[in-house]
């Protein structure tokens, strides 16, 4: 069986390149190679590589920068995905395309699950939503894959870019008021293998689904467990000074709450990822032995 894997450049399509084994063949291509948005270029990749399944982790994922340019993020994260899919539908092949929990307006107390009313508050989330509504129009087969606060060793995230403003500052300011599950992009890569497979045997469970890293934190909760892991490697530990959302603005507005339960999933699937701590804890370690 063969996956092929768009936007195989950033941390998600690179841990997926990683979790190739026997029985699931991973064949990767980047934006230089193929735009999403490009049908031609879409199509000439999958009649070269005749997967059993295509899966989409390319996205705009600059979420600030996301609001002074919507065309980019629409042209990633709402074209994209409507060209895939229209691609896989001419080939009667099934689509993995993975999404974000900023789709959801933050307002609930308790983490959001599949059936939850979508509500998004930025254009990164907008764009999101409309490349989730564009798989579902044209698909029968697809999964829709959301995840939250995806982490790995390299490449720019927040796990990252803790860590490097913890080797610059003996301060660090950070957002306490909101919330999301932290996950690594090895465990998402896993689950994306695990739903291949099942493919494979003739038992998928098609629909959306959440896939995120078990239980919830805070960003002031997340950065103290990257610290606290850095510190036990390198001995140093700036001061963590916690702040408000609005005593920090950004261009685009974030959820509150953004955690994710992934029970269907795992009922579907029988996987889960790992809780949050431990999985941040092994990518720190990853990122410091680089």
């Amino acid at each position: 069986m063969t996956a092929l894997v768009f936007g195989a450049g950033g941390q998600l399509g690179r841990a997926l390149l990683a979790a190739a084994d026997a029985d699931l063949r991973v064949a990767g291509v980047g934006r230089a190679e193929a735009d999403v948005a490009d049908i031609d270029a879409v199509r000439a990749a999958v009649a070269q590589v005749q997967p059993s399944v295509v899966v989409n982790a390319a996205a705009y994922t600059d979420v600030d920068r996301a609001e002074d340019e919507p065309e980019k993020a629409r042209r990633a994260n709402a074209t994209g995905p409507a060209v895939l899919a229209s691609v896989c539908a001419e080939r009667g092949l099934p689509l993995i395309h993975v999404s974000t929990d900023y789709v959801f307006d933050g307002a609930k107390e308790g983490a959001y699950v599949e059936a939850d009313p979508i509500g998004p508050l930025n254009v990164y989330g907008r764009t999101k939503a409309a490349g989730e509504e564009a798989v579902r129009e044209t698909l029968d087969r697809y999964l829709i894959l959301r995840t939250s606060w995806l982490h790995a060793p390299g490449g720019r995230n927040f796990v990252t870019t803790i860590l490097r403003l913890a080797a610059e500052r003996e301060t660090i300011s950070v957002v306490a008021d909101q919330r999301g599950s932290p996950t690594s992009a090895g465990d998402l890569a896993a689950a994306i293998v695990v739903a291949a497979k099942a493919m494979k045997r003739g038992e998928p469970a098609w629909g959306t689904f959440h896939v995120a890293g078990d239980g919830a934190a805070s960003r002031y909760e997340l950065a103290s467990a990257v610290v606290a892991a850095q510190a036990a490697v390198t001995g140093r530990r700036p001061a963590l000074e916690p702040v408000t959302s609005a005593s920090f603005p950004a261009r685009a507005v974030r959820p509150a709450n953004s955690a994710l339960d992934s029970n269907r999933f795992a009922d579907a699937y029988g996987f889960r990822a790992e809780a949050w701590r431990g999985a941040v804890e092994r990518t720190v370690a990853a990122a410091l032995a680089r």
